[in-house]
């Protein structure tokens, strides 16, 4: 279909963020049903859904990878207005914790979201990780309470809950008809009027007037969300209070304006699985959720000078897209999932990568409908699409004109906290092992590859137990890998606590031409900077999320050529670690003196005697061990409460707080990751079966001294 059938204002580029188990999946294959997109509808626990399409997706009945599809809609105020019909981008998100880089990264390339509730839980804690994602990306939100036919639902606690937790801005759009098995539709607050959802699959939306027993309570909450979308106009506000509500296209306009500079966060109804209230959730994307043109102009810098620029959402504009996504697809090879923010791209053509510095030619250009494709000419501002044949480009690359470059900022990935030893089993295996693994951690930033220099073995990092089991199932099934894994290991880091100085001399002659490096640095633990403030550092300090660099050099001491060495002798030095061999990190080095030798020094003596002097800094700066710290929350029928809580007490957890959820508790605790393998099976056998619980990684603290000697001994 071509762009000039729907303009940037038509299109609508969304995901559906939520926790696991929410209804995200069920919701979005309602909404390609109501789309015309599928006919017939996919259900989780059938394994059948359209965006669940990889076989371990299927078999656990979540969601792994983001899916990416293309739908149109035309809301159900307007039937049959061709001029009232948008274009939807929807990305499916996964709500497992181990996968949150799915969310983060697809945040990034849309420009809004539906949140998913479930309206017997409420706000959970992947909720909240997501809705802080969603923060740090600005992206607007509209929220859906779903589940409501469930016994125990309730769209009031829900609501709370997201007040109390998420933001004080949400505010209801509808209130229920009707809860567990009596919801029956929904009441629209802003009209006033009630929908009920008739025929095949709910498919027919039948408004009538709302039923008696409501209308107390849709009067008084249909003041509290006028009073809230006036009081985002100043216009609107004074007219509100001298007794005049103004008509309900203005009072849109408004919340749409509110909405989409998220001062607003409208709510809405229903039960995806029942088939009620997923309609006029997408009549809200339409009228709220913004177009590309709605939102303000990407920001980047040119790569030759550093200067900011920016892009805006128009065809005109020279090309920018953002690569935020790598896939392996069975039939095409390597898809390179890509956001256009500006300017148009044609299959055949050339895109520059500011990254590598070269040019690459675009093979093919897909849309894709979660893993069927559809092969299209050109793309446009606005679009998602997947690029065939860049070889060279890796997640978060800017794809651009290379006659008008542009930089746009890289998406920030967290560290994985686990990590496990694999062999293959065969020596057949052992060729196509690292092929495999150098494919998967290409498509995935949170999963890491490296090898032990002492043993050489291959190590593998990830965000959880159920990242790696998943990494290591489709080595099995994609790439016809089979390998021998170890024991989870817990990815420890060391850190320093207090400043110390020292020197470091390599100094060698062997006749003819000698070796000759000296520095001399000061070491602090790394304070932690606001964005802005990292924007404000001096030309002569370098920092990433865990060093710090810092030349203070006077009168050329040491050459400037020898300064890029020294950094890389220090990081190095850190890499080593200084109680058991872990990385050291948040660490602070100030090079401020050295000396040289006309002859005898190069690069390499410089490194060394960097490595050398950051080592015996790190020793006399009072080192320490970090462990990664866990967000645990069980839920557990009320009678095994003082068995978990005891539990978790005696895994060094430390519990924050207990709450009513339904007919359950919800136990939150910090844990540290090492005391939590294995932990699945052992509430299970403390809770006849019933608990579960959620894990996601919270920070890194210092680990008590008896615990860091049992870590030391363990490493010698």
């Amino acid at each position: 279909m071509d762009q000039r059938d729907y303009p940037l204002e038509k299109v609508r580029n969304i995901g559906i963020i939520a926790h696991i188990d929410a209804g995200k999946t069920t919701t979005t294959e309602r909404v390609l049903y109501y789309t015309g997109v599928s006919h017939k509808i996919g259900e989780v626990h059938d394994g059948e859904t359209t965006t669940d399409w990889m076989e371990q997706e299927r078999e656990r009945g979540i969601t792994i990878t983001s899916a990416a599809v293309t739908c149109f809609w035309t809301p159900t105020y307007a039937p049959g207005d061709k001029n009232k019909k948008h274009r939807f981008n929807i990305i499916d998100t996964p709500g497992h914790i181990d996968f949150t880089v799915e969310v983060k990264r697809s945040l990034r390339v849309l420009d809004g979201a539906v949140v998913v509730f479930d309206g017997v839980a409420g706000v959970e804690p992947q909720s909240e990780t997501n809705w802080r994602y969603a923060d740090e990306a600005m992206v607007p939100r509209i929220c859906f309470v779903n589940k409501l036919d469930r016994t125990g639902a309730s769209f009031e606690h829900s609501y709370k809950t997201i007040l109390e937790r998420l933001s004080k801005k949400a505010v209801r759009m509808q209130i229920p008809i009707g809860l567990e098995d009596k919801h029956e539709g929904v009441i629209d607050l802003l009209k006033m009027k009630a929908y009920f959802f008739e025929g095949d699959m709910g498919n027919k939306v039948i408004e009538k007037e709302i039923p008696e027993e409501y209308k107390a309570d849709a009067e008084k909450y249909h003041a509290e969300l006028i009073e809230t979308i006036v009081s985002h106009d100043e216009k609107a506000m004074t007219e509100y209070l001298d007794g005049k509500v103004p008509d309900i296209d203005t009072l849109k306009k408004i919340l749409r304006k509110a909405v989409i500079a998220n001062d607003v966060f409208p709510v809405y109804a229903g039960s995806a699985l029942k088939n009620k209230g997923v309609q006029l959730v997408l009549d809200g994307v339409v009228d709220y959720l913004p177009a590309p043109t709605d939102i303000p102009a990407i920001k980047g810098v040119n790569p030759d000078t550093e200067e900011p620029l920016e892009r805006h959402a128009s065809d005109t504009e020279p090309f920018s897209a953002l690569a935020f996504k790598i896939a392996t697809d069975p039939f095409v090879g390597q898809l390179i999932f890509f956001r256009v923010y500006s300017g148009t791209l044609t299959a055949g053509s050339y895109v520059y990568n500011p990254r590598t510095r070269n040019k690459e030619r675009i093979g093919r250009i897909l849309r894709m409908h979660a893993n069927d494709r559809e092969e299209v000419k050109k793309v446009y501002a606005g679009e998602i699409a997947a690029a065939v044949g860049l070889k060279d480009t890796i997640t978060s690359d800017t794809l651009c004109d290379e006659n008008n470059p542009v930089a746009l900022d890289r998406i920030v990935f967290p560290e994985p906290v686990i990590s496990l030893r694999i062999e293959p089993k065969t020596k057949a295996d052992q060729e196509k092992m690292g092929m495999a693994l150098n494919r998967l951690a290409q498509e995935d930033p949170t999963f890491k590859v490296s090898s032990d220099q002492e043993t050489g073995e291959t190590i593998i990092a990830g965000m959880g137990e159920l990242h790696l089991e998943i990494i290591v199932d489709r080595m099995k099934r994609e790439f016809s890998v089979e390998s021998n894994v170890g024991k989870p290991q817990v990815a420890y880091r060391e850190t320093i606590t207090g400043n110390a100085d020292a020197e470091g001399k390599y100094i060698k002659q062997s006749g003819g031409r000698g070796n000759y490096g000296h520095v001399k640095i000061k070491v602090k633990p790394m304070e932690m900077l606001t964005k802005e403030q990292i924007e404000d550092l001096p030309r002569n300090v370098k920092r990433d999320a865990h060093f710090e660099f810092i030349n203070t050099i006077k009168g050329g001491a040491i050459p400037q050529e020898y300064i890029a060495p020294v950094e890389k002798g220090l990081k190095e030095g850190l890499e080593r670690g200084i109680l058991a061999g872990f990385r050291m990190v948040n660490v602070s080095v100030e090079l401020w003196d050295g000396s040289y030798h006309e002859v005898d020094s190069n690069e390499m003596a410089f490194k060394i005697a960097a490595s050398m002097a950051v080592q015996d800094a790190c020793k006399a700066a009072r080192p320490v061990i970090l462990e990664p710290m866990m967000k645990v929350e069980v839920i557990t029928p009320e009678k095994f409460m003082g068995d978990v809580t005891g539990n978790l007490s005696s895994k060094r957890g430390l519990i924050e707080g207990m709450e009513d959820r339904g007919m359950n508790k919800a136990i939150k605790a910090v844990v540290p990751l090492s005391e939590m393998f294995g932990y699945m099976t052992s509430l299970r056998s403390m809770t006849e079966g019933r608990a579960g619980f959620t894990m996601e990684f919270l920070r890194y603290d210092i680990v008590p001294t008896n615990v860091a000697d049992e870590i030391i001994k363990s490493r010698k």
